[in-house]
């Protein structure tokens, strides 16, 4: 007569499907570790994983996490970084501003009137599908090499993202609302501003983060035109050396950027939007 030994991973399922309250208990504790904490650690793993890939590449070229503090340290010292920097970041916001301070009010009026739905929304739609890169040729042609080129790509990848989540927003706005103010005898005017705005602001965020992202992905192919400085530039110039470790360095600027960029935008939308309700 044979005994069966239960596995124990099974076990433990079982014990907390047949047990909510422990269930229950155990996501609380996840959710009580400081995401601080949490960033960290998969930090800690994604270096030891790049520099176990890097170690066990067959390519020299690879660079291990070392090399590139030392590229990062050589690029500090004599500005090269500072400056490349500085140039990148002045481009990304004068484009991701400018498409967003135009993407806000066309993304309302496309939802908000009929009118400008049907005429605006089928350019939108045909520019959306079109790659903002495609366009490059055609830009330098009409605008030349000059910053206004590099800036208008990255214009148009950040208005195309904003424009239809502003616009999402506004036709996503429960329209139990706006009867309710509608029988409270407000105007339409003030239908828009007192309810249409606020309950669109959490769509709106979502619109400037993904066209802040949009703006960065944009940044080094908008770079390549005839750019003297930037990070795009400088990764190139490194590109034709085999200098694997500035080319990395520039990819590592450049995310933590554009996250501390996107910290930004999401510290002021939970102050803007603090009335809603979100998961912990």
């Amino acid at each position: 007569m044979s005994s069966t030994i239960p596995d124990p991973v099974l076990a433990t399922a079982d014990a907390l499907a047949l047990d909510p309250v422990t269930a229950e208990s155990s996501t609380e504790a996840a959710r009580q570790i400081p995401m601080s904490w949490l960033y960290l650690a998969t930090l800690v793993l994604g270096l030891g994983a790049w520099w176990l890939a890097a170690a066990r590449s067959a390519n020299s070229l690879v660079p291990t996490p070392p090399q590139v503090a030392v590229g990062a340290w050589e690029l500090i010292r004599d500005g090269t970084l500072l400056s490349n920097s500085m140039a990148s970041l002045g481009r990304v916001l004068s484009g991701f501003v400018l498409g967003v301070v135009l993407a806000i009010p066309a993304g309302f009026l496309m939802g908000w009137y009929r009118l400008a739905r049907g005429l605006v929304e089928p350019w939108v739609q045909f520019m959306r599908t079109v790659p903002p890169l495609a366009l490059i040729p055609l830009v330098i042609v009409i605008l030349g090499i000059g910053e206004d080129a590099k800036v208008f790509v990255i214009f148009l990848a950040s208005f195309l993202s904003c424009v239809l989540a502003t616009y999402q927003g506004v036709r996503n706005v429960d329209s139990t609302l706006v009867n309710a103010a509608r029988v409270l005898g407000a105007k339409d005017m003030t239908i828009f501003w007192r309810v249409v705005v606020p309950a669109s602001l959490p769509f709106l965020f979502v619109g400037m983060r993904v066209a802040l992202g949009s703006a960065w992905a944009t940044l080094v192919a908008s770079e390549l035109i005839a750019a003297p400085t930037g990070l795009g530039r400088m990764m190139q110039v490194a590109t034709q050396f085999l200098q694997t470790d500035r080319i990395v360095v520039g990819i590592i600027t450049i995310g933590l950027l554009g996250f501390v960029m996107d910290r930004l935008l999401l510290f002021a939308e939970r102050r803007l939007t603090a009335w809603q309700e979100v998961r912990a």
